[in-house]
């Protein structure tokens, strides 16, 4: 049975996991202080946090919330990064900084997203590779509004050409007056 400070920290866990939509595991053995609080900071404006805790408290944590365990990745010492609204913009800040000059100790072991699926580091980084929500959805619109945009140009010549074939008459006559 947990102490009471555990029993704290694993409900501060189950709360933070029930709000995110993934959870990426990394390594942070041998970042200096300084390079972590750099790294929390991408996260955090990726739209994430990044909590460092006991591999077993996560465990507990992860199971209250009915989520899947990732027991080839929760050995050694970890940092979890929740993701809150678009984990491809948290997987691109995680795969970034630990591509950085200097900051190869931050290894990406996998994630969980969505609560039930388990991704390993090569899926990771290709969530990262994918474009973020806001790009996505104007790719949707942009995808939608062509169609429309093409009907409109279609509707439209005529009147084009009408104006067109007036302004030359114009032309002409001003010609043959002159």
């Amino acid at each position: 049975m947990p102490t009471q400070a555990k029993r704290e920290n694993i409900d501060m866990l189950s709360e933070a996991l029930k709000r995110s939509d993934a959870v990426f595991i990394v390594e942070y053995r041998g970042l200096t202080v300084k390079k972590i609080s750099a790294a929390r900071k991408l996260i955090r404006e990726a739209g994430g946090e990044m909590k460092v805790c006991k591999n077993t408290l996560m465990r507990i944590a992860l199971k209250e919330c009915g989520m899947i365990q990732a027991p080839e990745y929760d050995f050694g010492p970890n940092g979890y990064v929740l993701s809150y609204g678009d984990a491809a913009a948290v997987a691109k800040a995680v795969r970034d900084f630990a591509k950085e000059k200097g900051n190869e100790a931050l290894v990406v072991k996998g994630a969980i997203l969505g609560g039930t699926q388990l991704l390993n580091k090569e899926q990771v980084y290709a969530l990262a590779d994918l474009p973020s929500k806001e790009q996505l959805i104007a790719q949707v619109v942009g995808t939608i509004a062509a169609p429309l945009r093409g009907l409109v140009t279609v509707l439209s010549g005529p009147q084009r050409n009408f104006v067109t074939v007036l302004s030359r008459i114009k032309e002409k006559k001003e010609e043959t007056a002159a």
